[in-house]
């Protein structure tokens, strides 16, 4: 059974790839073409022509229509051919699909699903974005080879960060400290304060921490695509509240989760941070950091990923820390079940440890 969820927005690509060319890009096994029409808006098209199924992204825009490459048939931006060179009549079946697009946060989102239900209102928000004394970090990618359910099962486990980041935000003082795990419809949260304990390189880093700190990460998880984590580095002792928080040393680190195939991801990242606003040798240092970071967790999942088709297991025994992780899975494993058609009955949760992907 497919794992992919269709009715919901995704990021489809960063709001500066796409322009006045052909993008093409595979979005949950279909192949798609992106483009701006002449007053700027995006538009999306199954990446397909309707007579050979040429890609359309081998042809080119004329005006607002997308010209196939082979034979030259147009089509405008909801998927209808519009004209046929050489003859008057247009086939009926002369027409390719068309997705609903919003564009938000940089991003440009597309709705794989029915587009009757694709409501702008769903765009996931993002917190503090724009507002005075936040800076944003966005348009920042990588392309990651593996399901997405790995990626999803690892951002919602902050125990590996003491291994897999050592040089990074890899924190020795938290590996014993147990994770919380809450669930609220389709969001879960996995959560843990650090207490007394000496701050991550990152933190003396670009924090510039000298004594002990409390630290907090709250890993939420929205369901199907979306990633939060929230870090807050505070000077220890302090209570523990919202304002105290923004006082100190935070940042949202947003993940957006974009599968291509079963296989393999795109992985769009942004960060939102009260630190250090305007200077840009630390945001590019930031940008360095993270991405290092983040390439870590894809030579990590991608390796499980490689395990877990050789075997046909997701994984073997299970650990306390799995607690937020499967609890992901479960919810996404559900919410794809529940959109299967027919043909993709539900799976038996005797599966449970078996790979999906």
């Amino acid at each position: 059974m497919t794992t992919f969820i269709r009715n919901a927005w995704y990021v489809a690509a960063w709001s500066k790839e796409i322009g006045r060319s052909l993008f093409k890009r595979r979005i949950l096994g279909e192949p798609i073409v992106l483009y701006r029409k002449e007053d700027g808006t995006a538009a999306a098209l199954v990446d397909r022509c309707a007579h050979k199924l040429l890609p359309l992204s081998m042809g080119r825009l004329v005006g607002d229509h997308v010209q196939c490459g082979y034979h030259g048939l147009e089509f405008d931006c909801s998927g209808k051919c519009v004209k046929v060179p050489g003859q008057d009549r247009i086939p009926p079946g002369a027409m390719v699909r068309s997705f609903p697009v919003v564009e938000r946060y940089n991003a440009i989102w597309i709705w794989m699903g029915e587009p009757e239900k694709a409501d702008p209102a769903l765009v996931h928000q993002v917190l503090r974005h724009g507002e005075p004394g936040w800076a944003v970090i966005d348009s920042q990618y990588q392309y990651h080879r593996t399901n997405y359910l790995n990626i999803a099962e690892n951002l919602q486990d902050p125990a590996h960060t003491t291994y897999a980041h050592r040089s990074t935000i890899g924190n020795p003082a938290a590996s014993e400290v147990p994770v919380k795990v809450e669930q609220h419809g389709n969001q879960v949260v996995s959560w843990r304060w650090t207490n007394n304990a000496p701050p991550p390189p990152i933190d003396v880093k670009f924090g510039g921490f000298q004594g002990l700190t409390d630290r907090c990460q709250y890993y939420n998880y929205f369901a199907p695509c979306v990633s939060r984590v929230d870090v807050c580095t505070l000077d220890a002792g302090q209570e523990h509240t919202e304002e105290n928080m923004d006082r100190g040393h935070r940042a949202f680190s947003y993940k957006f989760l974009t599968p291509e195939t079963e296989g393999t991801t795109h992985f769009f990242w942004m960060h939102v941070r009260n630190y250090a606003v305007g200077d840009d040798a630390l945001e590019a240092s930031l940008i360095e950091g993270m991405t290092r970071t983040f390439e870590e967790d894809n030579v990590i999942c991608g390796a499980i990923q490689q395990e877990q088709d050789a075997t046909g297991l997701r994984q073997i025994a299970f650990l306390a820390i799995d607690a937020g992780p499967s609890r992901v899975r479960r919810m996404l494993e559900q919410m794809a079940a529940a959109e299967a058609t027919p043909q993709e009955p539900q799976a038996a949760g005797t599966q449970r440890a078996k790979v999906n992907a």
